[in-house]
């Protein structure tokens, strides 16, 4: 789809300020990821900012449970098994989190 340089400009500042990603603009406005991109790169030489900080996007992330800070086995056998098994999973989530950061 071919837009003018202000639809351009306006897709870049919408991406720019944090309401959409760029992959969220490319599916909307019907466009590949790198013109989103060559958009953002044109927005910025326009005004003169620097390049956008990268937000993580929490989406509808519920309150995380809380993971016992002592592993030892007696407070796992107090738990309930509902307990035990949010326990397990969030030790899994953060293991997993921990993967990703460190590459």
């Amino acid at each position: 789809m071919k837009y003018t340089r202000e639809q351009r400009l306006d897709i870049a500042k919408r991406v720019y300020d944090g309401e959409l990603t760029v992959e969220e603009a490319a599916v909307m406005y019907q466009l590949n990821p790198s013109s989103v991109k060559g958009y953002l790169r044109l927005y910025r030489a326009e005004t003169g900012l620097p390049p956008r900080m990268r937000r993580k996007k929490t989406g509808n992330v519920t309150q995380p449970i809380e993971a016992p800070n002592d592993t030892s086995l007696k407070e796992y056998e107090s738990m309930s098994k509902e307990e035990f098994i949010d326990a397990l999973v969030m030790a899994r989530i953060n293991e997993a989190r921990l993967k990703k950061d460190t590459q």
